[in-house]
């Protein structure tokens, strides 16, 4: 076993029936140790489980999800196992790094950066759809062929992203209050300009709705996606936008479910209330 599949235990929990667990390993694609949360069902002891993974948002670790979200009971029920890593590289002693909630530590966007001196250690994609994925799956009891992709705000942007990238990859895809145009809202543009640099041409691979416009001719995948937003989201106008998502699905006959929810805010508790409709959604593709 080599040093970057060395898992080391951080904590263990019992909860409906499952074990809620924290590892600490040492990331190649990140080149730094790295912590995330797996929740085993119960019926992960007699067999493989599939698996759907969320990824959070701005300033989040793995624990938000995992101690607010409410998801392990539905998920004992169903028999899914739920993987959820960090959202940035930690400790790596970047320039600017702390400085902001919405760049360096707690804000990875989900993206392979490429400007200096973010690119040797902010490579996001690559370790959840590559790195963690394969690592997950040789010292786990899940199903490799069975995986699902979800999450909340930026980690909604990482989740539609994934599966828009990757036809085919995962069996279902849904985020709650997803940024979903980050080429074209002030997160977005300041975490882009960061990690990638000033071309906006480059940019546009990580954006929703420049996939979705191009997902003809790139070969991105068409499968359905699944949103539930807020209205009373303080970040709706200015960073979240559902609306062009919408008229670029439309336009390009993408499917889309997109569902509005009075009075909900950008927290936890929105998740809280739907997560077990998302489970759900997903289930019926796992199972």
């Amino acid at each position: 076993m080599t040093a970057t599949e060395q898992l080391e235990l951080v904590s263990a929990n019992k909860v409906h029936g499952g074990w809620l667990k924290r590892y600490r390993h040492r990331s190649g694609s990140l080149d730094c140790d790295m912590v995330f949360a797996i929740y085993l069902p119960p019926q992960a002891e007699q067999g493989p489980v599939p698996m759907l993974w969320w990824l959070s948002g701005l300033t989040c670790t793995d624990e938000n999800f995992m101690q607010k979200a409410g998801a392990q009971r539905m998920a004992a029920e169903l028999g899914i196992a739920l993987i959820c890593p960090d959202t940035s590289p930690r400790g790596v002693d970047l320039p600017g790094e702390d400085e902001s909630y919405d760049f360096g530590s707690g804000a990875g966007f989900y993206v392979n950066a490429t400007r200096e001196p973010w690119a040797r250690h902010y490579r996001m994609y690559d370790y959840v759809t590559e790195e963690l994925p394969a690592l997950v799956k040789r010292h786990f009891p899940v199903d490799g062929e069975r995986e699902s992709i979800s999450g909340h705000s930026m980690g909604g942007h990482g989740a539609l992203i994934c599966a828009l990238k990757n036809p085919g990859r995962y069996r279902s895809v849904s985020a709650f209050a997803p940024i979903v145009n980050p080429s074209a809202c002030p997160w977005g543009e300041k975490a882009f300009s960061g990690y990638l640099g000033d071309d906006r041409a480059q940019w546009a691979q990580w954006d929703s709705c420049e996939l979705v416009k191009r997902s003809r001719e790139s070969g991105a995948s068409r499968q359905e996606l699944f949103i539930d937003q807020g209205e009373n989201d303080q970040f709706l106008d200015n960073e979240l936008m559902p609306e062009r998502l919408e008229a670029v699905c439309a336009e390009h006959g993408h499917p889309l479910i997109l569902r509005r929810h009075p009075g909900y805010d950008h927290s936890y508790f929105f998740m809280a209330s739907f997560i077990e409709e998302h489970l759900a959604y997903h289930a019926k593709h796992l199972l």
